[in-house]
């Protein structure tokens, strides 16, 4: 059992920014059932656990970090969570209060994580990025689930990133290394009876892991995979140009599940184009050269407002829709043409999406 007292994020501060202005523009407008449970609440809300896969090595197994930077064989396990006051007027509310992780308790295997767990209920598999520790993975994939209101079993799966801005080259082959552990644990999702759907979403570097795993699982399991393959969204996709359209014509019709989250304006990707030799990053592309490719394109440029932008799919309530409306199937099947984008609620589209049900 290993023990921790998360202290508020660097995003959670910045969340808050955003969230108090809400909140005392909504707060006239409360009435008696201010402080009723949400509808679409996400899963987490009512069993709050995250299923952990990880090939980093423990470290201090008391308590937090849990698990480094170097890598090791892979560890499974249950993270239990507090998830924040969820009341109208709480620390919350105002992006005060967060999701923490309390503990987390082993098992053996994959298969372990769904005893005692209804039949046939979708998995959502969050894969992270580059200079990130296990802490906030955990965390990212909490607030991913709970943000889209997923109604299914969350899993992470953390690969040994160092956690440091100059560690750059580590974590590129970190992520490299760890490409069999996440084919064992995708496979393992495929066949067991008690996973319906398996729907991913890979951040950074992270989507280039998720990519070459997914490559693997389907030379041996062929169309088996793309039956039990929801959707697959890869969020600011680190990967080459090149090699991501060799690879997307080896996945056979499982590529028809992508949706990609670019931005040209992505200034974590025109770093590591510097560090590539120029070579242009899927998540920094032009949206007319992924669609060609048969993949769904969203782009948003438009919508960050910060510095980076390199985390929209975490950060901006809109580009969470997408990735909401991806999983439940209800985008279309090949991405409009132009900026405005009216089913995909971005640019140009975001009365439409906010009028629209998910």
């Amino acid at each position: 059992m290993l023990e921790n007292d998360t202290a508020p994020s660097r995003r959670t501060a910045l969340r808050a920014l955003a969230a108090v202005g809400t909140t005392l523009a909504l707060g006239g407008c409360a009435g008696l059932g201010a402080d009723a449970p949400r509808h679409d609440a996400s899963a987490l809300t009512a069993e709050p656990a995250l299923l952990v896969a990880t090939n980093r090595r423990p470290v201090d197994l008391g308590r937090a970090p849990w698990f480094g930077t170097e890598r090791a064989a892979l560890t499974v396990g249950r993270g239990r969570l507090v998830p924040p006051d969820g009341g109208r007027f709480s620390l919350a509310s105002v992006g005060l209060s967060d999701w923490k992780l309390a503990g987390i308790d082993r098992v053996g295997q994959v298969d372990d994580l769904f005893f005692g767990m209804p039949t046939g209920r979708d998995v959502l598999v969050y894969v992270h990025g580059y200079n990130t520790t296990f802490e906030t993975a955990a965390l990212d994939a909490v607030r991913l689930s709970d943000g889209i209101s997923f109604r299914g079993a969350t899993m992470l799966f953390s690969w040994p990133s160092r956690a440091k801005l100059l560690d750059y080259g580590y974590d590129r082959e970190s992520a490299m290394w760890s490409r069999d552990a996440l084919d064992q644990v995708l496979d393992r999702l495929i066949v067991s009876p008690s996973v319906g759907r398996i729907h991913i979403v890979a951040h950074s570097i992270g989507t280039m892991l998720t990519l070459e795993a997914l490559r693997q699982v389907h030379a041996r399991r062929g169309d088996d995979l793309g039956m039990r393959i929801g959707a697959v969204v890869f969020a600011s996709p680190d990967i080459d140009m090149d090699v991501f359209a060799s690879s997307v014509g080896r996945i056979g019709g499982l590529a028809g599940k992508i949706t990609v989250v670019t931005a040209t304006n992505d200034r974590a990707l025109a770093v590591s184009r510097l560090i590539a030799g120029g070579v242009t990053r899927v998540g920094a592309a032009e949206k007319a050269q992924l669609e060609r490719l048969g993949i769904r394109v969203i782009d948003a440029s438009e919508r960050g407002f910060g510095v980076i932008n390199h985390d929209l799919f975490l950060t901006n309530e809109e580009v969470r829709r997408v990735v909401r409306r991806a999983i439940d199937g209800s985008l279309p099947a090949t991405a409009p043409s132009g900026v405005s984008a009216g089913p995909y609620g971005m640019a140009g589209g975001r009365a439409a999406l906010s009028s629209q049900p998910f």
